[in-house]
């Protein structure tokens, strides 16, 4: 009875460690975004690393780079290689995201590293692969002769089947989560977190003022280019001058007489009208009506009927009353 209590008890804790091992691994299993993240930093740095080098050689003859380029992205490539996977077993890409390979096929659930054949093997089919696929791609297009076709059909026929293949190996990886690259599933190297990451409490009722906030920014921005703000600013100017009695009865009478334009209350330069009883300067009413084709006179509200110049006699009668 004692033995039997005995290999229950221990059939019980290893059932507890294998679901403690596997909650382990679900809660720190890494997002599928954060995968793609690393890939994308990845090629931004070879791009970024690339358009250096370019520049290096920028006053030189053009052109100078370009029978070379295949290789020299190679080198470049190898290079980061070298100082990143080779030596921390991570990325550039997945440095930053707290990311590193690990062996998935170890028989332990520890983590291990990936060996040195795994990286080898990484490298070349990341890197030479990638070269290969470019001269290649030169080569046949500077050598039109018959023995070239059918190796040129060939080579096209492999790399459709290994598009074909990554097509297959990334829809399962957004099924699954595991291996984003079709190079990553034939290795067996698997992302991982460097370190175990904290259970991330979220704030509902942050993250909802935030996303009402941001909304309404953005009916804002959609808005405002809409509202005719110059006739709304003319429109409430009409209405809040009589009630406050801004102008009093000497600045109506030099409004109506033409001595003051409607719009800024200066003396009007080039005055003009546009079929009411005030004056306007040019350049007022003339941006003011480019503004807005709905234009109406401030102080009446006549609409705008066509902006004509005052007359030579009228500018004289006024200036001699003054």
């Amino acid at each position: 009875m004692e033995r039997g209590r005995f290999a229950d008890s221990q059939e019980t804790c290893r059932e507890g460690m294998a679901s403690r091992e596997e909650t382990q691994e679900s809660t720190h299993r890494v997002l599928r975004i954060s995968q793609l993240d690393a890939l994308e930093l990845n090629k931004a740095l070879e791009q970024l690393v690339w358009s250096q080098f370019t520049q290096c050689f920028h006053g030189f003859k053009p052109g100078l780079l370009a029978s070379f380029e295949p290789e020299l992205k190679a080198f470049l490539c190898l290079f980061l290689w070298r100082f990143t996977l080779y030596s921390k077993n991570a990325t550039v890409g997945q440095s930053v995201l707290n990311i590193q390979y690990k062996n998935d096929f170890s028989p332990t659930m520890r983590y291990q590293p990936p060996s040195q054949s795994q990286k080898l093997w990484f490298a070349i089919c990341m890197i030479g692969g990638r070269w290969l696929e470019e001269r290649c791609y030169d080569l046949f297009r500077n050598r039109h002769l018959a023995s070239f076709g059918k190796v040129k059909q060939c080579v096209n026929i492999a790399v459709g089947l290994w598009k074909l293949g990554e097509l297959l190996n990334f829809l399962v990886f957004l099924q699954r989560g595991k291996f984003a690259t079709l190079t990553e599933r034939l290795l067996g190297l698997r992302s991982v977190f460097c370190r175990p990451q904290p259970a991330r409490e979220v704030g509902f009722e942050y993250l909802n003022r935030e996303l009402l906030w941001h909304g309404f920014a953005e009916f804002l921005i959609f808005l405002l280019p809409l509202v005719n703000v110059q006739k709304l600013k003319a429109r409430l100017s009409s209405w809040c001058i009589p009630l406050t009695g801004a102008p009093d009865g000497g600045d109506s009478a030099a409004a109506a007489s033409g001595r003051q334009c409607a719009l800024c209350g200066e003396w009007p330069t080039m005055p003009h009208a546009i079929g009411c009883q005030h004056v306007f300067c040019y350049y007022c009413v003339k941006s003011s009506f480019l503004f807005d084709m709905y234009f109406t006179c401030p102080k009446c509200g006549t609409e705008v009927q066509g902006v004509q110049p005052l007359k030579s006699g009228c500018e004289m009668s006024e200036a001699n009353a003054l």
